[in-house]
């Protein structure tokens, strides 16, 4: 039986997830996109149409109206539209409201990140552990299905170390996540998703595990260079982020895992510069004329919007899982990673690389739910869940997953492609 779906969230992210589920009326019976604004969602909902997607007779997709902070009317929302699957692509402050409101209703619920509370910013490790992590018990007890982190990292990457534990490791050493963007948008400086969320994890402290320890270091303070496939040669910067702390828990016997993400010259000093001037700062200010302004949300309003980005973006993204370990008593290293081209991204469905490489994987997720095959009445990290189901509905849906094996013949490495 096909299942109705509400997707929570009018940004980039959303109109990918949007479109996605739109090109899935063979899985899904409607899609409901819902905002705040309204306004944004209809625009969405034009795009899609504008596409002419070969959709399943009787499919439906239209947008409703919420205020997703108020955990009420989510539930009205979901009860009135009879949805069965919620794919929360709001802002991450919202995600325990979502989740409430899916235990009150028993929709399965599917985010991208992890909550946040501008109360407990730069909270100790793991952050799952004082939000979401807390009603795991109470989603066994009510059978609803929650899969958390089901972007791309967190997410895809999750999964890389599922399958890499399950069929190419004995034992699982270390896990660096990389993110690279070898792309250009043509702005002189950009975010690639909500600057709120975007600006403030970058400045933020790097956590990770090392060597069985916590341990934080000064942003930016740490980097090191790294040559992927395809994109060549980049700078990374470690960063703390939300995979790290699920991958701790559930890789059994791993004793380092960190997150490393790709910033050119010209992006840092432009951050350096909204940081000293205090342009990142998220209290409320008051200025000469006594007006009171938030600077974070005054200079996100400056900023292009992310999803304005995709008809000018060239270039790709590679985003893997340096894994290593043993096998058989030797010495394995891999990199199990995605390419992804903003141009063919736009050419699908008009989104840049980086949106469509977060919004792809929380609708495969939802497609997994709807087939059984995810859909495990829990709370669960998407390692913990069969990677290769996922891999599939990935490449089916334009995101393929490659293995860059670091460890062959002595030296030399081998590419071989798993999903495409």
């Amino acid at each position: 039986m096909k299942k109705n779906v509400l997707i929570i969230g009018a940004g980039a992210v959303g109109a990918v997830v949007a479109h996605k589920c739109a090109q899935s009326s063979d899985v899904f019976a409607s899609v409901c996109l819902a905002s705040k604004n309204v306004a944004k969602c209809d625009a969405i909902i034009d795009s899609v149409n504008k596409k002419n997607y070969q959709t399943v007779a009787g499919f439906q997709f239209y947008s409703r109206e919420v205020n997703a902070y108020n955990t009420e009317d989510l539930v009205t929302l979901i009860r009135s539209t009879e949805t069965q699957i919620v794919i929360n692509v709001c802002t991450v402050f919202v995600n325990m409201n979502i989740l409430g409101a899916c235990l009150e209703t028993g929709a399965a619920y599917i985010d991208t990140a992890v909550h946040e509370d501008y109360s407990v910013m730069n909270a100790p490790y793991p952050w799952y552990a004082n939000y979401e992590w807390k009603k795991r018990e109470l989603c066994k007890e009510k059978g609803v299905t929650a899969i958390l982190g089901s972007g791309f990292d967190p997410g895809v990457v999750n999964a890389y170390c599922a399958y890499a534990q399950k069929y190419e490791f004995d034992s699982i050493e270390s896990i660096d996540i990389m993110d690279v963007n070898d792309g250009d948008h043509g702005h002189y400086f950009s975010t690639n998703f909500d600057p709120e969320i975007n600006l403030r994890e970058i400045i933020e402290d790097a956590g990770c595990l090392e060597d069985g320890q916590w341990r934080t270091y000064p942003h930016h303070s740490r980097s090191m260079k790294y040559d992927f496939p395809e994109v060549g040669e980049h700078k990374l910067y470690l960063m703390g982020h939300d995979e790290v702390h699920s991958l701790s828990k559930n890789i059994p016997g791993v004793k380092t895992v960190r997150f490393w993400m790709g910033f050119g010259d010209h992006y840092l000093k432009c951050l350096e510069v909204f940081e000293k001037v205090g342009l990142l700062n998220h209290e409320t200010v008051t200025t000469n004329n006594g007006e009171k302004v938030v600077p974070l949300h005054t200079l996100k309003a400056c900023l292009p919007d992310p999803a304005s980005l995709a008809p000018k973006y060239k270039g790709k993204t590679c985003i893997g899982t340096l894994i290593k370990g043993k096998r058989d008593g030797q010495d394995k290293e891999l990199l199990v990673y995605n390419i992804c081209d903003h141009e063919v991204t736009y050419a699908d469905i008009d989104s840049q690389a980086i949106a469509f490489t977060a919004g792809v994987p929380p609708v495969a997720a939802a497609k997994l739910i709807a087939s059984g095959d995810w859909d495990l009445k829990a709370m669960v990290n998407v390692e913990e869940l069969d990677p290769i189901p996922f891999f599939e509905r990935l490449a089916e849906m334009g995101i393929s997953t490659e293995i860059h094996d670091l460890s062959a013949n002595k030296g030399s490495s081998s590419n071989r492609v798993l999903y495409a």
